[in-house]
């Protein structure tokens, strides 16, 4: 298997995250489908990521609140997502400078 990672190139940034990366981690997948399925300049929560997330991965004796095993890794991967510059990380509707110190409720949204 090629490691296809851009890291390891010269003048690469280590922690930026590609949309070819993306796509190979299921949550920041999920992140980016549950985007696409919304109108234009809609959001969706990290709870509802994690949801569908956990639905995916759900076995018949899963607890019904599987969903919450997931919503830190939905948070860490909306933050190399809109480091990236893929999506929009907002809070109180307004996008947050830094998405790693975004504290409360926050939403997702495609920029522009």
């Amino acid at each position: 298997m090629t490691d296809t990672n851009d890291a390891d190139q010269p003048g690469a940034e280590p922690d930026a995250v590609s949309v070819d990366s993306a796509v190979h981690d299921p949550v920041a997948a999920a992140i980016l489908e549950a985007l696409a399925a919304v109108k234009p300049g809609g959001s969706v929560s990290p709870e509802d990521v994690a949801r569908a997330v956990a639905e995916r991965r759900r076995k018949a004796n899963d607890r019904p609140d599987l969903w919450r095993r997931y919503l830190s890794a939905v948070k860490q991967q909306a933050i190399h997502l809109a480091r990236a510059g893929e999506i929009q990380v907002l809070r109180k509707g307004q996008p947050v400078e830094d998405p790693a110190r975004a504290k409360g409720v926050v939403r997702y949204r495609l920029p522009g």
